[in-house]
């Protein structure tokens, strides 16, 4: 067989992502590239085979017969090319420390920071693995985990990382900036959905239970796409805090409703085996993530105090001077 009949590495990794996940916006966000690059790169494995792999349904995709055979057969030839480096790097493995956590918090919470622990501890290789797929410490070869959910996993080291709170949020652009002022005008405005996100709690605790569930306009699969649609002026997003602090305090988005906070069940914690939270890695890593999280309750409880940071009057003026923080 000629090897140079190949298709090429990066088209069999976004299809293999893409088939897993059945979507490219969820394969994306693990490959940290966006949503465009894979359809492209899909479409170009698609046009080189001769053959749909994928069924186009709108927004939705689904795999077609053909293209689940091949990504059975694709996902194992990559697994023994992951082994064969993995034997490689085993001299190396102490050298490295291999996180992984959930897509979208991966990409707006812990990216724009882990700059500075790889700062402080040059010593250790970084790998971030982003996938919303519970870790099996057994069999993957992961340190850690930061994990979204109840905090019950059983035999392991868990702590509390960072509660979590929704509420509202949207450019400072949206509606020609004339901003909601209270919750009962969100009846009449676009309300951007999520597969993670539903508004019913955060109506409840506005006290508008006769305002139902939306149920029209697109569903974003992904919080990070959620974001962005919010921040192009699409219509008003219910956002996690971790994750819309960030464009929050740079203005890109406002908070509304500040005295208000939509609960949630979920939160983020810190998980490892207990053998690896005996290692020095994890140990550094696990101090560092606990000092950024208070380091993120402080600013989050300045820009409350501050006022300007995240009410719509404020944003709205600093839109129209440039004053931006």
């Amino acid at each position: 067989m000629d090897l140079r009949q190949l298709p090429a590495l990066n088209a069999l990794k976004a299809f293999e992502a893409a088939s897993r996940h059945e979507s490219f916006s969820r394969a994306a966000d693990e490959l940290f590239v966006t949503h465009g690059a894979v359809s492209h790169q899909i479409r170009a494995l698609e046009a080189e085979l001769g053959v749909a792999l994928f069924a186009r349904d709108g927004k939705r995709v689904r795999m077609t017969d053909t293209g689940r055979r091949y990504a059975a057969q694709v996902r194992d030839a990559l697994l023994q090319l992951a082994h064969a480096t993995q034997e490689i790097r085993a001299g190396d493995r102490d050298r490295r420390l291999v996180i992984s956590m959930l897509s979208s918090f991966a990409a707006r919470w812990v990216t724009p920071r882990i700059g500075r622990f790889i700062e402080a501890h040059p010593q250790w290789d970084v790998e971030l693995q982003s996938t919303n797929l519970l870790t099996d410490f057994a069999r993957d070869d992961v340190d850690v985990a930061i994990r979204f959910g109840f905090g019950h996993y059983a035999g392991l080291h868990a702590e509390l990382l960072l509660d979590e709170i929704f509420f509202p949020a949207c450019s400072p652009d949206f509606n020609g900036g004339k901003l909601p002022e209270t919750p009962r005008e969100l009846a009449t405005l676009p309300l951007l959905r999520s597969d993670d996100e539903l508004w019913r709690p955060f109506f409840d605790a506005a006290g508008l239970q006769d305002l139902p569930e939306p149920k029209r306009g697109v569903l974003y699969q992904d919080s990070s796409n959620l974001l962005q649609a919010a921040m192009d002026g699409q219509g008003i997003a219910l956002v996690r805090r971790s994750l819309a602090m960030h464009e929050i305090t740079r203005g890109r988005l406002v908070r509304l409703f500040k005295d208000i906070d939509g609960p949630s069940p979920w939160r983020y914690y810190f998980i490892c085996t207990p053998q690896r939270m005996q290692t020095e890695r994890v140990q550094a890593f696990r101090n560092w993530v606990f000092d950024e999280v208070a380091r993120f309750r402080r600013l989050y409880e300045d820009a409350c105090e501050a006022g300007p940071l995240i009410t719509a009057a404020a944003a709205a003026q600093r839109a129209r001077v440039g004053d931006l923080p």
